[in-house]
């Protein structure tokens, strides 16, 4: 599998151009399974592995910290993981982007990664409530104490990501170096604001949910009832699902057939060649998925591809109300 290395913004840290998600890890995907996709990521050229403190609340980082404890390749690995989530249900301070928070959730995710230091720490989710000079400070302290080596966000709409550029030059501190946010073929919205300004300042964009949780592997059928154990078949999401959203699926799949690949490979294919992407979360919870996933970086596009793909579903783009409800009190605007 050809994986290749890219620019992690301005940083002249090299990642792999396709990111390993651990969200599964120690919840639908038992450890020791955990284990051998972390060491066959590694196997197929991948150095990037992202997770959050929040994650089945800690078992993901532990998880993943004891697969790279185990394989000896942690200083090979650049380790991302988050902060922002609720950590506890009955303490307001365990979550957010206050400095008391990021301070004890830092030391916390340290020890459950098994590490001195974690490659790229990230606020999950953009706080109205918490000024972003005090988020900033707490980061820069973590930085200067060699906890942290670099600093990004998720879910940041542009105009807050580039007040905290602003911020960071103003008080002279550690600015973020990238930013993670929903882009795929069923959400191009990205794409008006948030990407032209990622390639303005040098920043490194890390797209999640490159498959639109799924939506967009092929296994969802129109008028059939989502499978039972996947992401559809649970309550309350049946919105997300539309008659739109099988015409774009319906009309990709004769492209993805023609150039002899499954539909996942051919739409995270498309992901990973966009201008300004940096690296793709993909979150398998099986191997099957994994090397499914893997596959795709040997998947080439040609413009005549990007033309069709972009009648089908214009730049700037949604159809899918995936990412609509998910954000709480803090939703992000792109």
């Amino acid at each position: 599998m050809t994986i290749e290395t890219r620019l992690l913004g301005r940083t002249g840290v090299q990642v792999s151009n396709l990111c390993l998600g651990a969200m599964m890890f120690g919840m639908r995907t038992e450890p020791e399974d955990s284990y051998a996709m972390i060491d066959k990521a590694i196997d197929s050229g991948i150095n990037f592995i992202d997770t959050a403190n929040v994650y089945s609340r800690g078992r993901s980082e532990t998880v993943t910290g004891e697969g790279l404890k185990r394989n000896g390749h942690r200083d090979r690995i650049v380790i991302a993981t988050k902060f922002h989530g609720a950590m506890a249900d009955d303490d307001p301070n365990m979550r957010g982007a206050s400095r008391r928070h990021i301070l004890a959730a830092c030391e916390a995710s340290l020890k459950r990664l098994k590490t001195d230091y974690i490659d790229l720490y990230q606020i999950h989710r953009p706080h109205s409530d918490t000024a972003i000079d005090e988020t900033l400070r707490a980061l820069d302290d973590l930085i200067k104490q060699g906890k942290v080596r670099y600093i990004g966000t998720s879910t940041f709409a542009s105009w807050q990501f580039v007040e905290s550029l602003w911020a960071s030059e103003k008080h002279g501190l550690n600015r973020f170096v990238c930013e993670q946010q929903p882009y795929n073929l069923l959400d191009r919205r990205v794409e008006r604001e948030l990407m032209p300004m990622a390639r303005t300042y040098g920043v490194a964009t890390i797209p999640w949910s490159p498959l639109a949780g799924g939506l967009l592997t092929g296994k969802y059928q129109r008028d059939e009832q989502a499978p039972q154990g996947t992401r559809y078949a649970s309550p309350g999401r049946e919105h997300r699902v539309n008659e739109r959203v099988f015409d774009v699926i319906d009309d990709l799949k004769p492209l993805a057939k023609a150039k002899g690949c499954p539909l996942s490979q051919f739409t995270l294919a498309w992901v990973m060649s966009q201008p300004g992407v940096t690296s793709p979360i993909i979150g398998p919870r099986t191997m099957e998925q994994l090397e499914d996933n893997i596959a795709a970086a040997d998947v080439e596009l040609t413009q005549e591809d990007y033309i069709a793909i972009d009648q089908i579903i214009p730049p700037g783009q949604m159809v899918s109300p995936f990412y609509e409800a998910d954000f709480g009190p803090h939703r992000f605007r792109i």
